[in-house]
């Protein structure tokens, strides 16, 4: 168990834990995410967020570009993020530098017009 702490491996993998979508003026959206992962240093934190398609194609990622050691959860957003007409829903999902996908993935409705 010592080495497996030592490695780093304890701060498992990234959680989206929230995730709040607004429509622009020109149709596109601003998407906000919450996150958590116990970023243990430059080798081992939460380094994207990805908004994927109902194939599970990814259509837009939010770089994360340093660790959030001293401030969990953490929340970032994503300007200009164009999702098809007719689409209701997108998936979010968070990438860690060490586990990559698999933490918690949240599902968010896609606002539509009246």
């Amino acid at each position: 168990m010592a080495l497996l702490l030592a490695g780093g491996t304890w701060a498992g993998q990234a959680d989206v834990l929230g995730a709040k979508i607004r429509t622009n003026d020109d149709g596109s959206y601003r998407i906000a995410v919450t996150l958590r992962h116990h970023d243990t240093g430059w080798d081992h934190y939460a380094n994207r967020w990805e908004v994927l398609g109902p194939a599970g194609q990814v259509i837009a990622t939010r770089l994360l570009l340093h660790p959030h050691i001293d401030e969990q959860p953490f929340t970032r957003s994503l300007d200009e993020v164009h999702i098809p007409a007719g689409w209701t829903w997108v998936k979010i999902r968070a990438h860690d530098l060490l586990h990559g996908h698999g933490g918690r993935e949240l599902t968010l409705s896609i606002p539509q017009s009246p």
